[in-house]
């Protein structure tokens, strides 16, 4: 066979291109007539989780806060009214005594001689008045028949007289040196807690020593000294006058005095009879049973007078109400699950509750954590407030 001349090589060559060339246009116009395909639907807004609670109506205590210190019903300094070494202190630091418990004893046997001595005293004297009676009695028989002058019977008579005197003297005289014994068994003149000792057994002890030997405190119950200003005062008044009507009284409670643990329950007992003009406050009494020892004399405390009961109020958690540049407002989370920010209106906060006077109805769901990410409108994932969280704020 023989071989194909160049000239046909050539256009067999052109050929092939030429077809190449008219396959890769004839894909190309395919790709530019194919209709386009459909846009991809935008991404649905992303719901932000936050934690909800829903608006209930509750009762709640309507309050005047003021702020004061414990102090004991009574506080005792005991002290000694002689002088002598103590003998042995008879109660330990904290114990609680009782009124007439023994506290201490101061050696009493110098007492208890002085004691001995002064019944003797009278004892001579009484003897010695005897004598002097019956002496008296003969001077006057004898000076009857002249062998005794009038003037030794009227001297007998006064020797009878004064020792009739140094008598009710020995008298008085063991009614102190008793009374002196007495002292050297010291007491507690009141019920309470024993506070620190502050002189210790084999010391020698004065009468009226400064310090004292020890302190007792009643504190079952105790009572609280706090201010109000003096604008309250018309409340506190108008509530006792409503609680003596009702023979009831006028609840106070003690919390920290950073507002957030309950101490102790009690009532009011009394304002004070004036007000002070330095300061435009009244000071206030309160009483507590402080059967748990909650309350200890000298412990700084918030007061609050319960003055009246809001009834039904609508209550969320404090943690949904926020403060913005038009006031108080909360999220309300509708029923499409986006959220509008709602004015309102507060009528006060307790204990982690809002009392909200205008701008929620009860079931009305709100968010208490997770604002810091909201805006009007927004999508949110919502669960339900733990016991923990609900009173919570987020702060991011």
């Amino acid at each position: 066979m023989t071989a194909p001349r160049p000239r046909l090589r050539r256009w067999y060559a052109a050929a092939l291109a030429g077809a190449g060339i008219a396959a890769i246009g004839l894909g190309a116009s395919l790709v530019l007539r194919e209709p386009p395909a459909s846009a991809a639907p935008p991404p649905a807004a992303f719901a932000v989780p936050v934690v909800t609670d829903v608006a209930k109506a509750a009762d709640v205590p309507e309050e005047l806060v003021g702020i004061g210190n414990v102090r004991a019903l009574y506080a005792v300094t005991v002290r000694a009214q002689v002088t002598g070494y103590l003998q042995s202190v008879n109660v330990a630091e904290g114990q609680i005594v009782k009124k007439g418990d023994l506290i201490a004893v101061i050696d009493p046997r110098p007492f208890q001689a002085a004691l001995d001595m002064a019944r003797a005293e009278k004892a001579r004297d009484e003897a010695n008045l005897v004598a002097a009676e019956r002496d008296f009695e003969r001077y006057k028989v004898l000076a009857k028949h002249e062998f005794q002058s009038w003037q030794n019977v009227d001297d007998q008579q006064g020797t009878v007289g004064a020792l009739r005197a140094s008598i009710q003297a020995d008298e008085a005289a063991i009614e102190q040196a008793a009374l002196n014994f007495s002292f050297a068994h010291i007491t507690s003149p009141v019920a309470g807690r024993v506070g620190l000792r502050q002189i210790d057994p084999g010391n020698l002890i004065t009468a009226n020593q400064a310090g004292g030997l020890i302190s007792v405190t009643e504190v079952q119950p105790i009572t609280a000294v706090f201010t109000l200003p003096e604008d309250d005062l018309p409340q506190v008044m108008d509530a006792l006058a409503r609680a003596a009507a009702k023979g009831g009284a006028v609840a106070v409670r003690a919390y920290t005095s950073d507002n957030r643990t309950l101490l102790s329950e009690g009532v009011l007992l009394t304002p004070d009879n004036q007000i002070d003009t330095t300061t435009g406050t009244i000071r206030l009494k309160a009483q507590f049973a402080n059967a748990d020892n909650h309350l200890w004399p000298g412990q700084y405390i918030e007061a609050r007078v319960e003055i009246g009961i809001l009834a039904r109020a609508v209550t969320v958690p404090e943690a949904a109400v926020e403060r913005g540049a038009n006031g108080l407002f909360v999220f309300v989370v509708k029923p499409d699950q986006t959220v509008a920010l709602r004015p309102v209106a507060e009528t006060l906060e307790r204990d982690g509750v809002a009392a909200i006077a205008k701008g929620l109805v009860v079931g009305d769901v709100v968010v208490v954590n997770g604002q810091s990410r909201l805006a009007e409108g927004m999508p949110v994932a919502g669960h339900a407030a733990s016991a923990e969280g609900a009173a919570g704020r987020d702060g991011g």
